[in-house]
């Protein structure tokens, strides 16, 4: 049976000059290197997960999506249909 790692490594190469940066913002951070770009990188790929996770919409897409919802139309001849035919499929099941 494999052991499966408890760590991963994650490594990267950049200029001097962006390596410089990240050093002086974990030494102001009090950090080491390494923990201040785990840290940063873990608080950024949750911001990007949370915010893959809403829908952004104009005002006047917002106030048509409500609208549709609290007065929706009635059901165009598709949609009997699609109904009738799952209506028709859990009949089957049941049988």
């Amino acid at each position: 049976m494999a052991l499966e790692k408890q760590n991963q490594r994650v490594s990267a190469r950049v200029p001097q000059q962006v390596y410089e940066i990240l050093a002086q913002a974990a030494e102001v951070t009090g950090s080491t290197l390494n923990q201040f770009l785990v840290q940063s990188a873990y608080e950024k790929a949750q911001k990007v997960i949370e915010h893959s996770h809403f829908i952004i919409m104009s005002k006047k897409s917002s106030k048509k999506f409500f609208d549709t919802l609290e007065n929706p139309p009635d059901p165009n001849q598709k949609l009997v249909n699609a109904v009738r035919a799952y209506d028709g499929l859990a009949d089957e099941a049941e049988n």
